[in-house]
């Protein structure tokens, strides 16, 4: 598929396809008129690319990750396998400061109700 249906299928600007291709993301074959053709299963990898950016990952983690996408299991993917670890561990941290955040907040939201609660049972 061309640059602008792998686009349209995948909700992503063809902006950031080109940009996912110069950071080695993502891969196409060139037509003989220079025209970029994505096998159908790009569609899966934008969609798992733009979930990983989503967690706060960077181009650079990514791709340092991809190993293990590619080849799992494969000796050569140790080093990607020990930093996928990695990234895990940071973003089970950060999903617990946010878990953390939300029940401060709920805690907050609680209060001030009761509160409001109690000062408009008083004014009546």
């Amino acid at each position: 598929m061309r640059i602008g249906d792998l686009a349209a299928r995948s909700g992503v600007s063809v902006r950031s396809l080109r940009y996912y291709e110069e950071q080695g993301l993502l891969s196409s074959a060139r037509s003989a008129g220079g025209h970029r053709h994505y096998p159908e299963e790009s569609v899966d990898r934008v969609a798992y690319l733009q979930r990983l950016y989503s967690a706060g990952l960077s181009s650079q983690a990514i791709l340092e990750v991809l190993p293990c996408l590619e080849s799992p299991g494969d000796e050569s993917s140790d080093a990607a396998f020990a930093h996928l670890v990695t990234e895990r561990d940071k973003l089970v941290d950060h999903i617990a400061g946010l878990t953390r955040t939300l029940a401060s907040l709920e805690e907050l939201i609680l209060m001030n109700r009761t509160r409001r609660g109690e000062r408009s049972a008083t004014e009546a």
